[in-house]
């Protein structure tokens, strides 16, 4: 009689105390040799599923087929089975609620570029507007150009795409006002709109001179979008949540989003811990670099063919879905050797036709960066981004904001401007972080919130809290966040922080 090919056992421990095991011990426990053959799934108290497999069950899968791919009437996607043969899906949007949010994280080797590649395909054939900054240059997921509505393939790129979506989110929200709707419906008039920030660690990361400005948009974007139909997600191989804008961005973006956790580092499983991200009682069963079982070899009894296991990669765990601790696999993507240029089979992935656009009631709204996408920013676009910022105020919003949001160093046309002090850098539309410091307001005099924080520094360093209390105290506009504009005057040398957490003038140069 032939042995069965798995064998399930379910445990559980006394009212009152919790399932804790170690996955090693448990496989030895089991008289098994290879851990991938194990199988643990917790409700995250007292009870527990153990499955022990003949052999790993995820070592063979099927490539993605167009038909998993194709959102259905709940929002749902399948990307992939569980260890247990159960679609693994992916949620996209949730009917009477709207917009995703969520992140993507994974070490090097680990599938990232190939899950997204699966996801954006599936937005795209399910018509979903996809805008996607690829900050690997371009390389991460190549084949998605001419496959999504804005692609974004540099930082300077991505802040105008987030400015953008944030931009969206404020005329959407004004025009669901009008209509007293308070969801998101697809296609009732606006589609789905999706933004996703591939390496976003690179914008998030200590030292980016962009970190705040970019914490505080995507903030804004998952905070706000929802309702609107404007989702936002990141993917990043950060080994810990501070390297991405801080814990507070991403707990209040990410605690009841979908968050994907591929093969992961010892202090990125502490930080997803820790912030809340994963419920202190569910356990992970690791995910090794490659399955096989672990072999000790004698150096009497070597014979030179070594086999090193398979890959794991595409492996991982649905921590936003009803099962977040059942271990799964992403389909196959792609061609199964590596090929010059454009992967063939990614590219049918996505499908024939154009990528689906954003509607046209909010096209003229979103400002130039849109327009222009794929193409450089140039300088007559500030005569449109001006008319930009008229329309977000003609909706509610106040005029510095509706000038942030609009563009590149935008300014009202009229007369030329004054000169410049020596110290105010002239902002360069092609340069890195040019024109992301929001501008002066549109008020006749008004000083700019760049020097009402000059002035309010005059008397010594203050923390962002106090800064931002005493440029609303001094009679002008009042500002919503003074944090993108101290990032940008930070990058350019206006302002230094002497210690963590505080802003202050730079130190005048020694005489010595």
């Amino acid at each position: 009689m032939r042995a069965p090919d798995f064998v399930e056992i379910e445990v559980a421990r006394r009212p009152g105390e919790l399932i804790t095991y170690n996955h090693a011990a448990l496989v030895s426990a089991l008289g098994g040799t290879d851990p991938a053959c194990v199988a643990v799934e917790t409700d995250g108290l007292s009870r527990a599923l153990i499955t022990a497999y003949r052999r790993p069950p995820l070592e063979n899968l099927r490539y993605a087929r167009p038909e998993d791919l194709v959102m259905d009437a709940d929002g749902y996607i399948t990307v992939g089975r569980h260890h247990d043969g159960a679609p693994a899906r992916m949620r996209l949007y949730e009917p009477g609620s709207g917009a995703q949010r969520g992140a993507l994280f994974g070490t090097t080797g680990a599938g990232k570029s190939r899950a997204l590649q699966l996801v954006l395909a599936a937005e795209k054939r399910s018509r979903i507007v996809s805008w996607l900054s690829d900050l690997k240059g371009g390389q991460s997921v190549p084949e998605a150009r001419g496959q999504v509505d804005w692609r974004a393939t540099t930082e300077q790129d991505a802040m105008m795409m987030l400015r953008a979506g944030l931009c969206l989110v404020m005329v959407r929200t004004e025009r669901y006002a009008r209509l007293g709707r308070s969801y998101f419906v697809i296609g009732d008039p606006d589609p789905l709109v999706s933004i996703r920030i591939d390496e976003a660690n690179r914008l998030l990361q200590e030292g980016s001179v962009y970190r705040d400005e970019a914490a505080f948009l995507i903030k804004e974007i998952g905070r706000l979008g929802r309702s609107v139909g404007v989702g936002i997600s990141i993917a990043a191989q950060a080994g810990h949540i501070e390297e991405l804008g801080g814990s507070d961005t991403l707990r209040s973006m990410l605690k009841e989003g979908d968050v994907v956790l591929l093969r992961w580092s010892s202090n990125m499983m502490a930080a997803l811990v820790s912030d809340g991200l994963l419920p202190l009682g569910a356990d992970l069963v690791p995910i090794p670099r490659r399955s096989g079982p672990p072999v000790l070899r004698s150096r009497f009894d070597r014979t030179g063919n070594e086999v090193p296991g398979t890959s794991t990669a595409g492996q991982a765990y649905l921590l936003g879905s009803p099962r977040p601790t059942a271990l799964m696999r992403f389909f196959r993507v792609g061609s199964p050797v590596p090929v010059p240029g454009l992967d063939p089979a990614i590219v049918d992935l996505y499908g024939p036709g154009e990528p689906a656009r954003l509607e046209a009631a909010s096209v003229d709204h979103v400002g130039p960066a849109y327009a222009a996408r794929g193409g450089p920013v140039t300088v007559h676009d500030t005569a449109a981004a001006f008319a930009v910022a008229e329309g977000l105020e003609d909706a509610g919003v106040d005029p510095a904001s509706a000038a942030y949001l609009a563009g590149p160093g935008l300014t009202p046309p009229g007369p030329a401007p004054a000169p410049t002090d020596p110290a105010t850098p002239t902002l360069d539309p092609t340069a890195p972080g040019a024109g992301l410091m929001p501008p002066p307001s549109k008020g006749k005099g008004a000083p700019s919130t760049r020097s009402r924080i000059l002035a309010a520094l005059a008397d010594g360093p203050l923390n962002k809290h106090d800064l931002q209390a005493k440029v609303n105290a001094d009679g002008g506009r009042q500002v919503r966040n003074i944090a993108p504009t101290l990032s940008e005057m930070k990058a350019h040398g206006e302002l230094e922080q002497p210690e963590r957490g505080l802003w202050a003038l730079p130190a005048a140069p020694s005489d010595d």
